[in-house]
């Protein structure tokens, strides 16, 4: 049997995580991992809802240890729980707050403090252990299982490290993302597993938040974060301690809000790329151009108008949903997705640099193009905007719209609204949009 160690750490007393009332070491960490694994109930599946990072650190590997499936959905609705109970019947939900979990059977977070005994080894997981599930977070559709064994997800941890030169100099992470979504259980916990970083073990959304968590942690630093997030964070002008590294994904980042993070932080400002389907593939300093760069051991390959992702710490043959032009030296361009192309009386855009058109506008706070499921009236479906736009009327936008992008593009409505259902990471759920669509026009037309 291949066995993986839980975490490449060689030095028990290194610092493993940050929470409020100090550092944990690694010994420590390993010792609650033990402690929780000998009072969790037998399940097939841990549905790890812990927001506290550090919690679900521990989570995550107790269920390791007890052999069971990391289950995590990138919503914690009703619905999904639903979905949840009827398609994984024996599963346990994980708590360490007030979360209503429905029906489904609960193990709320223990006090461990007292419970703690030494450990001495780091314990070894089957490489080919089924370690977790993953969701998509449901922008194009449905959410969709990803199955992820652990002796990838180790590799995925070092690979990031190694890409971002962690590995040589590894840095305390602060990040504003759930760790059950992808990049941030990537980004915050499989880089401390396998890459030798430390995480704060909070999740600080507000501005001043962040600029608390980050100040509460040594040098050197790196943000995890979304452009979501940053765009706020920026935009709130308050003053931020030092930050060493910020790192971005789950949409794309503007050159323009790149180059002012890095002015207000004199910090680089990394992306990822990836998919929760292929787990991260590729990074770029953003600034540095649009190239983008393979991380270790990965491949691309390019089957007719498709680009499938492989090898390195892939699961299998993973087809991608956007349109790439792979380049020597393991770089690639990144021309947004295949669902995002539009072709209207013959021209073609994308719904990507019609949003980014739209952001471009002053006045807008944020805003989106919606392609609905349905005709309009005529047999024809019409693009729709929603936007946030405090003091600008819909005219006023159409107007300067008309400057950015050719008029059969323009929304036809273009609705304002308080605000956009965007989830936690900053994504907008394709099936949010659709309701609110059906709410705002859809409900007009009888």
């Amino acid at each position: 049997m291949n066995l993986v160690p839980l975490l490449a750490h060689g030095d028990l007393a290194a610092v493993f995580a940050w929470r409020s009332d100090g550092p944990v070491s690694v010994g420590d960490y390993l010792a609650d991992v033990h402690a929780l694994a000998e009072q969790l109930p037998a399940a097939g599946y841990l549905l790890n809802l812990c927001h506290d990072r550090y919690r679900f650190a521990v989570g995550f590997a107790a269920g390791l240890l007890r052999g069971t499936t990391s289950l995590q959905p990138s919503s914690q609705s009703p619905e999904t729980f639903r979905r949840l109970r009827d398609d994984y019947p024996a599963l346990l939900a994980l708590c360490d707050g007030s979360t209503d979990t429905q029906d489904l059977p609960r193990f709320d977070f223990p006090e461990l403090a007292g419970e703690r005994n030494a450990v001495s080894d780091i314990p070894g997981i089957p490489a080919e252990h089924l370690a977790a599930i993953l969701f998509t977070s449901g922008s194009t559709g449905l959410p969709q299982a990803q199955r992820k064994t652990w002796g990838k997800l180790a590799q995925n941890g070092r690979a990031e490290a190694v890409a971002l030169g962690l590995d040589i100099n590894p840095h305390v992470l602060v990040g504003t993302v759930p760790v059950q979504h992808s990049y941030g259980f990537e980004s915050t916990f499989l880089l401390a597993l396998h890459g030798g970083c430390a995480f704060w073990a909070g999740k600080p959304f507000y501005p001043q938040d962040i600029a608390a968590a980050l100040a509460a942690m040594p040098q050197p630093r790196l943000l995890v974060t979304t452009p979501f997030h940053l765009s706020a964070l920026l935009a709130s002008g308050i003053d931020l301690p030092a930050i060493d590294i910020l790192l971005s994904a789950t949409a794309p980042l503007s050159t323009t809000l790149a180059a002012e993070a890095e002015s207000r932080t004199g910090a680089p400002m990394l992306e990822i790329y990836g998919s929760t389907e292929s787990g991260q593939l590729a990074s770029r300093r953003t600034t540095d151009g649009a190239t983008w760069t393979l991380l270790p051991g990965v491949r691309l390959e390019q089957e007719g108008d498709d680009t499938v992702a492989c090898d390195g710490h892939v699961e299998g043959r993973v087809t991608l949903s956007d349109v790439i032009e792979l380049l020597p030296d393991n770089r690639f361009l990144l021309h947004g997705r295949h669902a995002d192309l539009i072709n209207i009386a013959g021209k073609r855009t994308s719904l990507a640099y019609l949003n980014h058109q739209l952001g471009a506008v002053p006045g807008i706070v944020d805003g989106a193009f919606f392609l609905p499921d349905e005709e309009g009236p005529d047999g024809i479906t019409r693009l729709t905007a929603f936007v946030v736009a405090p003091g600008l009327t819909a005219r006023q936008i159409i107007v300067a719209l008309r400057q950015r992008i050719e008029a059969i593009f323009l929304p036809r409505p273009l609705l304002l609204v308080d605000k956009l259902p965007r989830n936690s990471t900053g994504k907008l759920p394709r099936n949010e949009l659709q309701a609110l669509y059906a709410e705002r026009v859809g409900h007009g037309r009888g």
